[in-house]
């Protein structure tokens, strides 16, 4: 019967551990107040909202303050407004994604051919997500769906139709379609690189076996955007969940709650109606809620990306 000796570990083997220990020591010391500074640019203002949504505190009256226990978050939760902006946000945030998504595909797929000026084509497509919302919001405000002085009015009398009042007819339709606007060059612009990363000998062997453009888009194209599309999911929820600028600027939450979203919600409560508690309670409540949506799209995300 033989007997086998373990190797001699190799000379330094043992120091490389503590030697590595040793150089991320000074690395972490300079690292700390850059991630101290952080975590209380972070923390502070949410220990803080957290704290306030248990207070009574409303500017308007100063002599009622103190502990409030759950009363805010009773009066959110039983208040029909909390239930037609949490409506208004999911209408909104599903609207936008299927909107961006759809166009976002289709034009990275038509941006990928070869045509005459498809660089300058390329820039102006991609060119809307650089406008600020509050830009965009006033463009499309006074130059686009005004029923007078804008160029949707003037489409409108030029076939001899009555101009529509958007923002009075249709206000979450028009909201979407700003917000559209916005957020579908983003998606174009990482669908056009996950597009640009497709083996172009699979789509020409596809080809060649007889496929058309239509099933190479469906079954070549179109799966191999499938991670692309996730990202481009979960970046743009975690930013339309507090679409704010936008409504403020064309419809100020109305007609009545049409428009009103989580975000707009918590501004009246705070700066509308004075009731810094009950923003606050809506503030960590929208808060869960982002948290819970962007846990679950990672979670997603990380799966499809083990495929």
């Amino acid at each position: 019967m033989s007997t086998t000796s373990a190797a001699p570990p190799l000379p330094g083997a043992a120091a490389a551990p503590a030697e590595a220990r040793r150089r991320r020591g000074p690395a972490g010391l300079l690292l700390a107040p850059s991630v101290l500074v952080l975590l209380a640019w972070m923390i502070v203002p949410l220990v803080i909202t957290v704290w306030f949504s248990f207070q009574r505190y409303n500017l308007l009256d100063p002599s009622s303050y103190g502990f409030s226990g759950l009363d805010n978050y009773d009066f959110l939760v039983t208040d029909p407004d909390f239930w037609d902006s949490l409506i208004n946000t999911l209408v909104l945030l599903g609207s936008v994604l299927l909107i961006t998504v759809v166009a976002g595909t289709l034009l990275a797929v038509l941006y990928d051919q070869s045509f005459p000026g498809r660089g300058v084509a390329r820039l102006l497509a991609i060119a809307p997500f650089f406008v600020m919302p509050t830009v965009a919001a006033l463009v499309w405000k006074n130059l686009m769906m005004h029923p007078i002085y804008g160029v949707l009015g003037a489409v409108w009398r030029f076939f001899g139709l009555t101009p529509v009042d958007w923002f009075a007819q249709y206000p979450m339709l028009s909201v979407i379609i700003i917000v559209s606007w916005e957020w579908t060059p983003f998606a174009l612009l990482i669908l056009l690189t996950a597009v640009q990363s497709l083996d172009h000998e699979q789509r020409e062997a596809a080809r060649m076996d007889g496929a058309g453009a239509i099933a190479q888009f469906f079954f070549i194209t179109l799966p191999h955007l499938r991670r692309a599309i996730s990202v481009v999911v979960m970046i743009e929820t975690i930013f339309l969940l507090t679409v704010f600028a936008e409504i403020f600027v064309t419809t100020s939450g109305g007609p009545g709650n049409a428009t009103t979203n989580l975000a707009f919600l918590i501004y009246a409560r705070a700066l509308l109606q004075f009731d810094v508690g009950g923003a606050s309670a809506g503030g960590v409540v929208a808060i869960i809620l982002a948290n819970i949506v962007a846990f679950f799209l990672v979670r997603s995300i990380a799966r499809r990306l083990e495929v």
